[in-house]
Order: structure tokens, then sequence, then C-alpha cells
């Protein structure tokens, strides 16, 4: 029991304090590209090093996907649901990569407005909310305070801003 104690404590540290304070994506309409901020990891070897690697990729590789995952408990059925971008290889339909969109929540209506600001533009959209930051967590959720802040490279963070 001491052994197991021993491993998975340093497991549940890294599971907490490892991962950035949030994965996001951006998505360019000049330049026709998808910005994600990529966070590779193996959760059961906490002695590997875990890290962000932000990956661009053309929009015509994205597709969407749709998953649900139902389940019953001792409360009773539990349905989860969400939408996950796929990154396929051009000319192909094999997946290279998967980005998570939504859980729950908007799932396709995500999706729907996404296509619709990349093939249409901002015009043929209602205004979107306030813009978020990455970085602003409530004070009392120690584990996220103590996560990495969302750091784009210099050149990837103008890229994914401006026109070609």
């Amino acid at each position: 029991m001491l052994l197991i104690g021993a491993w998975s404590l340093p497991i549940f540290w890294k599971l907490d304090v490892s991962p950035p304070r949030d994965l996001p994506l951006r998505f360019n309409r000049a330049r026709q590209r998808l910005y994600a901020y990529n966070f590779n990891h193996r959760w059961w070897n906490p002695f590997e090093r875990w890290q962000v690697t932000p990956v661009a990729y053309d929009w015509s590789q994205v597709r969407a996907e749709r998953w649900l995952q139902r389940g019953a408990t001792t409360h009773g059925i539990i349905i989860k649901g969400g939408v996950v971008l796929s990154i396929v290889k051009p000319g192909t339909n094999e997946v290279i990569d998967r980005f998570p969109l939504t859980t729950m929540g908007a799932d396709g209506h995500a999706w729907a407005y996404i296509c619709t600001y990349m093939q249409k533009g901002p015009d043929a959209l209602p205004p979107p909310g306030p813009a978020k930051d990455h970085n602003d967590v409530l004070w009392c959720n120690i584990a996220v305070l103590l996560a990495p802040k969302v750091k784009w490279p210099a050149e990837m963070d103008l890229e994914s801003r401006t026109a070609p």
C-alpha cells in the first residue's frame, strides 16, 4: 500500500500542476489556419517531461467529430458529449491530431459558429462575447494557479493574429 501511495503522489501532483491553465484554439480566417496549444502527456508516467507544443494546421485539414459517452452509476445514467476537432493528413482521412472543442454545452453550435466565421467572416455572425484571458483564474483554485500560464511563441502569436 505504501508503494502505491508513493507512486500515486507524484502522479496526482503532476496531473494538477503540469497542464497549462487552458488549451486555447485560434482561428485565422485571413490565413485559413488553425492554431492550437497542444499539451502532450502520458498520465501514467510522472517522470516523463510533459510539454506544450503549439501547432498550426491548414483549415482544409480540420474536421469535427461529435462524441457521446453513456454510463450507469448508482445515482442513475450519465450521458456526456462534446465535439473534437480532428486534423487529417492532407489528401486522406487519417487523423494525425485531435483537440477538444467543447464538452457538454455548445457542441455543434460552436462548430457551426467557427465554420461560418472561417467561410463568410465575422460580419455573418452575431457579435462574440468579451475576450477571455486564459491566465485569469480564481484565487482559490491553487492547482490552476500553480499551473504554467498560456504563452504562445512570439512568431506564432503574431502570425495567428495578423493577415498574410
